[in-house]
Parts: structure tokens; sequence; C-alpha cells
């Protein structure tokens, strides 16, 4: 940009030829940027995968405080271990069990979420150019995570029973042939997100085996493995195999995600250099939400509020697939037995995230599936969240969707490639949404 008066470019970031290369990989996401839309008191937002905190009884969390602050205050307000309060880590042990996990809580590091893990793992093995395989659609914040580090992210193709082996295996080799490296395999195989699939109990096995003989490392995120409706929890993969698999666990969706504590579970060797890293990172994690999840843990029915957050989620489900049923039956999409999302295909001459401003207009948000692809893909899907809205916000906001997508598709029919959009609005009344924050 230059001066009007003829004087020397004005730079809108005087730092721009400072910055490392890896900074232009730091981008905001699709989902970061439905804030603004979100916190509309007359928009639904089917977008972000809030927990619905409200189902958590406040007394069990103040009477922890409270006990946290007049029994081990000054430890709660001091600097502590980074790896983790031991407490802690013993008790995270417990919670995997639930998972089939059987592990040394020597091999626990507590972070700061999950998210903290994920870029601690990525930061120990990605040089530039390094590979890393996910699912096709995978998790956006770590599509950010991957992409700040400059890997490179190679989609495998998953079906309605998750990571297909064969998709997996024909990757690798073709790959291997090309010369390039291999670091990981990034997998959610419970109730994914944003897809809401679950890697099969007969396909766990066969991924793990493709991968121990090629070498690579699988990085298992599961923090919605507990939330499931309808069938026994899923065992981890990690149960499956210790030596091959850092799991990554967290009390965001469990508990609540205000108090940022999370964890990795990883072999001795990879536990020892990730505390080192945490430590570079962060000094240690709040020792103060880490006392306070702990006496909740010791205190309350956590695996009761577990099923409450169960029966919760799953009542949200079934209105957003009545809902869907009704409303737009044209379309596919799948059935989740568990966690936040259903993931919808639309017809092939919609494009989700050109649609978006019109849905805004329409008083409903959704994130475009093109948020979950680090390739381009997902034009014609999108992500819908069940997990905060009531079940009626969750009606009114399916409604104004379909709305949506009839408008589309009508001014496609009409207006062919001409870019002529209608801007209808919605007059519903809805309880407002905070922020979504994933």
């Amino acid at each position: 940009m230059s001066d009007p008066r003829g004087a020397k470019p004005i730079k809108l970031d005087p730092w721009l030829d400072h910055y490392a290369a890896r900074a232009s990989g730091l981008s905001a996401s699709e989902v970061r940027a439905l804030f603004a839309v979100a916190s509309r008191p007359e928009v639904v937002s089917l977008a972000g995968g809030m927990p619905f905190v409200r189902a958590l009884p406040e007394d069990l969390i103040r009477t922890a405080l409270d006990r946290v602050m007049t029994l081990e205050g000054p430890t709660a307000l001091q600097y502590g271990s980074g790896q983790g309060v031991p407490r802690l880590r013993e008790q995270i042990l417990e919670v995997m069990a639930l998972e089939g996990i059987s592990a040394s809580m020597d091999n626990v590091v507590v972070t700061t979420g999950s998210q903290q893990a994920l870029d601690l793992v990525t930061k120990l093995f990605i040089d530039p150019g390094d590979i890393i395989l996910a699912e096709a659609p995978s998790y956006v914040g770590a599509i950010g995570v991957f992409r700040s580090y400059q890997a490179h992210m190679v989609h495998v193709l998953t079906d309605e029973n998750g990571l297909v082996p064969d998709a997996l295996r024909e990757t690798i080799v073709r790959l291997k042939a090309e010369k390039r490296t291999i670091k990981f395999l990034y997998t959610i195989p419970n109730f994914q997100n944003p897809a809401g699939v679950t890697l099969s109990a007969e396909r766990r096995p066969e991924i793990l085996a493709i991968c121990k003989e090629h070498n690579i490392l699988i990085l298992e995120d599961n923090p919605y493995g507990l939330l499931s409706f309808d069938e026994p929890v899923p065992p981890a993969l990690r149960s499956l195999d210790e030596d091959g698999v850092i799991y990554l666990g967290s009390f965001s969706k469990t508990l609540a995600p205000g108090f940022r504590v999370g964890w990795a579970l990883a072999p001795h060797a990879i536990r020892e250099k990730l505390v080192l890293a945490a430590e570079a990172a962060i000094l240690c994690p709040s020792s103060f939400s880490q006392l306070v999840i702990s006496e909740y843990l010791t205190q309350a029915d956590w695996r009761g509020q577990i099923n409450e957050f169960r029966g919760v989620y799953r009542e949200r489900r079934d209105a957003m697939l009545e809902a869907l049923d009704e409303h737009l039956p044209e379309l596919s999409w799948n059935i989740p037995n568990g966690g936040f999302y259903i993931w919808v295909d639309l017809p092939e001459q919609l494009d989700s995230k050109a649609m978006l401003p019109r849905a805004v207009t329409e008083l409903v948000a959704y994130t475009p599936g093109t948020a979950f692809f680090a390739d381009g893909g997902g034009r014609h899907n999108l992500r819908l969240s069940f997990c905060y809205p009531t079940p009626e916000n969750i009606r009114i906001g399916i409604r104004r969707l379909a709305t949506v997508i009839q408008g589309e598709t009508d001014l496609l029919d009409t207006f062919a490639g001409t870019g002529v959009l209608a801007l209808p609005t919605a007059n519903e009344s809805v309880t407002a949404p905070p922020p979504d924050m994933s």
C-alpha cells in the first residue's frame, strides 16, 4: 500500500520479513472464524463442538474448588511438576482403564489440554516436509498444528467403519516408493471429529499391524471415547499396542474444557522427551486446575456424571436425526453412536463454504467441510454439532438449514453460473450460545 502523496510504501506489518518460514502455516480456522456469528443471540449455532457444561452440577465443582483452596491452597497456586501432579496421573489411569488401557503413571504427561499434547508430539517428530497420515476428513485443530510445523498431511480414505486398511496400506506403499518420510498416523478412532464414525473392532488390529509392519507411529486422539450412546466403550488402540501408540486424552469433553487439562500416554523414551518439551514450552501445567480435577475425581461420582453427559448428547443427537429426516430427507449423513457430530453429504452442485453466508442470513451456522481437509476437499460436506443447542433449537436450526439448501438449489436451477443470491431471514426465537470453541 502506498501513501497517496507519493511517500514510501506503508507496510501493514513492519516485521513481515522477520518471521520464521513456519509462521506462514499459521492461519485462522474456519471454525474459529464463526465466533462472531455464533455469539449473536438470534443465531442457532450447529458449528462448534462445545460441551454442554450446564449438565455438570455446579455444587460438585464449587465443592472441589473450596476443598483445594482450604486444604492445598499454597500448593495449588505454586509452580508444579512439568509432568503433572502425581495424584492426578494415578487417577488418569483409572479413567483410561474404562477403555481397556493398562499403564504406569510414569508414562503419563499432563498437558494444557490435549491440544498442547498434539503440538508437543508434532514438535518432537516433524521436520519440514515430513508426512503425517490422517483420516479423510480430520480434526481442524490438528490440521492447524501440522501445518504450523510445515508437515505435509496426506488423507487416507475413511468410510462408515473408520479408516480403510487397504487404503492405508496402499498410501504407505505409494509414499515410500516416492521416497517420502512418514512420521506418524494421526487418528481419532472413536466418534471421530468431524465425521462421527468409529473405527470398527475388526479393523483395529489390522491398522495396528500395518503401521507396525512399516514402522509408523500411531497418534491416537481420543477425547470422545467415553461418550458412547448405545454400545460398550470401544477399546482404545493403545490397549492393543503399548509400544507403537501415543494416546491423547482430555477432561474437556467429560468434565469441562475451561480447566484446560489433558494428557499424553507415551512409550517411556518418548515420554521423557515430551516432559522436556513441555517444560521448555510452559514450565508446568496448571497446578490449580489439576488439583481441582483430582479433588472432583476423588469426591464425586464422575462415572455417573459421564453417563449423564451420554444421556444429554444422545437426546440431542436423536433430535438432530429426526429433524434431518423431516426437513432434509434427500440428503445423506452418518448416524454416530457417540460424540458430538453428524457429517452431512450435500448434492454435488452445492458448495458448503460458498453457502455459509446465506446460512448466516438465515440465522443458522454450521462448519463447512473444507475446514477438515488439508488438500481442499470437503466442499460437498458440512459438519453439524448437536452437543450444545437444546433439542428445540436443534430443530429450529435444521429447519433453517433446509431453507438455505432449498434456496441454493433453486438458485442454481434458475441462475446457474450467475452467482445471484437471495438473502431471506428467519424469525424464530432461540436461546443464545456462547462463542463456539472447537
